[in-house]
């Protein structure tokens, strides 16, 4: 790829689509959206600007589905302090952070409280990040498993479940089947969580955001819209 990046502005009704432009040795123009929702276009060093607004216009609907598409993923949850009385979710639901020093570190739900016990040279974030990346691991693996045979039609093999911090995305996939996700939404309800699984095995049937993928992803969970609304609500509030 050409190292000359030229950044350009697209407006689009009351948009504006920012994009970075690379010239190519190549016969066709190529228009990507990526998770952080940068978009990236590729021509042929002969193309004209006439042909690349035409084109730009011609996708812009789609660059804006995908960079939404990309948006729901974002984990937008609000910085927090780790002090009592600060609120914390954990699947769905919130809860009241109590912090208690101890001989022990240990962190544990009851009473509608977080509590944290935790020795003097920890931080309640590392206990509490730690506690989170826990429950995660189990509830996602058993997540995976409930689902997996949805997909018995499509010799899907079970898939391998990593916990990966993605500071743009919800989870992923890969090619040879790894599934990725991130322990932050163990912060969402348990719907939501199937919902995000249930999406990234729909792409290991089909790879793109194409309408048999979406035919596919409402036949797997026909209520899928709820659960992304909730995510996008919880998270975000």
């Amino acid at each position: 790829m050409s190292d000359i990046k030229i950044e350009r502005v697209f407006p689009f009704g009351s948009r504006e689509i920012n994009y970075e432009l690379y010239y190519q040795d190549r016969k066709t123009l190529g228009i990507k959206v990526y998770p952080d929702c940068k978009v990236r276009v590729t021509a042929p060093k002969n193309t004209s600007d006439d042909q690349l607004l035409k084109k730009l216009k011609e996708k812009a609907p789609w660059i804006i589905k995908q960079q939404n598409e990309f948006l729901s993923y974002h984990p937008l949850t609000p910085p927090r302090q780790y002090v009592n009385g600060e609120t914390h979710l954990y699947l769905g639901r919130r809860y009241k952070l109590k912090v208690e020093p101890s001989n022990n570190n240990e962190v544990k739900l009851y009473g509608g409280r977080l509590v944290v016990f935790k020795k003097d040279n920890y931080t309640v974030e590392s206990l509490l990040n730690q506690w989170y990346r826990q429950k995660a691991k189990h509830i996602f693996q058993e997540t995976l498993i409930n689902v997996l045979p949805l997909f018995h039609h499509y010799q899907i093999n079970e898939p391998e479940l990593h916990i990966k911090n993605m500071p743009t995305r919800w989870g992923s996939c890969t090619p040879h089947g790894k599934v990725i996700l991130n322990p932050e939404l163990i912060k969402a309800p348990k719907g939501s969580i199937e919902y995000v699984i249930i999406h990234e095995l729909c792409h290991l049937v089909h790879h793109n955001h194409t309408k048999v993928f979406y035919a596919l992803q409402e036949k797997m969970m026909p209520d899928w819209k709820k659960w992304k609304e909730r995510l996008e609500f919880i998270l975000n509030s």
